[in-house]
Formats: structure tokens, sequence, C-alpha cells
């Protein structure tokens, strides 16, 4: 079944499903799979740091990488998944606006997402990320595939 994952959500899924996210400009897109289990999940966090708005924070954490990532693993380890067999791969966190962009939210965005996996010993297996354009995500939770597409080309990450 396919799942389609909007700004500032998570979806989890399962042998069958396809987790899909669209327009990753600057946003982070975190999929995390357990190849045995054969779960996993899609992470599309839009903001590096809550602590911007502890509101918006408290009442949807996935806009956030640094509470919105933490949250995504304990859901995979809910579901089954075990740390030691994860498959960790990130996309996105570009520069829609060019290189001049002031704020440099995706290049943040995929900082605090390095930090966070090194702080709990977990390795980013593969990465799409920085750049200017957008990124579509299909992630296959069967087979652990998982698709970008970006300006009219699709490659395998």
């Amino acid at each position: 079944m396919k799942h389609v994952v909007v700004v500032a959500d998570m979806k989890l899924g399962k042998k069958g499903d396809v987790l899909v996210t669209h327009a990753l400009g600057s946003c982070l897109g975190l999929m995390v799979y357990d190849p045995q289990a054969q779960v996993g999940g899609l992470l599309h966090a839009m903001l590096p740091l809550s602590k911007i708005n502890p509101e918006k924070a408290a009442s949807n954490p996935f806009m956030f990488v640094d509470i919105g990532v933490p949250k995504l693993f304990k859901e995979i380890y809910r579901i089954g998944g075990e740390k030691s067999r994860l498959v960790v791969k990130a996309a996105g966190c570009g520069q829609p606006l060019g290189k001049n962009e002031i704020f440099k939210i995706g290049e943040r965005n995929f900082t605090v997402l390095k930090k966070l996996l090194w702080k709990n010993n977990v390795l980013l297996d593969a990465d799409d990320v920085g750049g200017p354009s957008g990124r579509t995500v299909h992630f296959d939770v069967t087979t652990g595939e998982i698709k970008i597409s970006s300006n009219g080309s699709v490659s395998l990450l």
C-alpha cells in the first residue's frame, strides 16, 4: 500500500508498503529500514531546531529534525526494528533558493541529523543531499529500495 508523507510528518510501513514524500527542498527526508523485520519509516522534517517554537514542537514534533528523528527511531523500535540491523539514509537538505540563501536551512537540517546520529552511535548508510533541486522519494519497505526523482531523472539511493 502507498502512504504519502507530507511536510512535517512521518509514516511507518511494513512489508508491502511504499512510503512516498514529495518536494524535498531544504527539508530533511530520513528513511530508516530494518531488512530482517521488513519495517521502515520515512520522516519529512522542515526545520532543524524545535527551540524556535516550543508550542509548535509540542503539537507537531515531526516538523523539527532535533525531536522528529528520535521519535522516528522510537517508533521503528516499537514496531520491531532493531538498532543493530537498521539501514539509515537521508535525502533533501538542499538550497532551493541558491547558494546565497541566508538561513541555510537545508545545511542546518543535515548538520543536526549528523550530530544526532553520531551521539546515538548510528551510521548514515547513504545520502542524496544539497544542491538547488527538489527531490521526491519512493521507499519500498519490502525491499528497502529507495528511488530519488529529481529534475526528471531517477536514481537509487
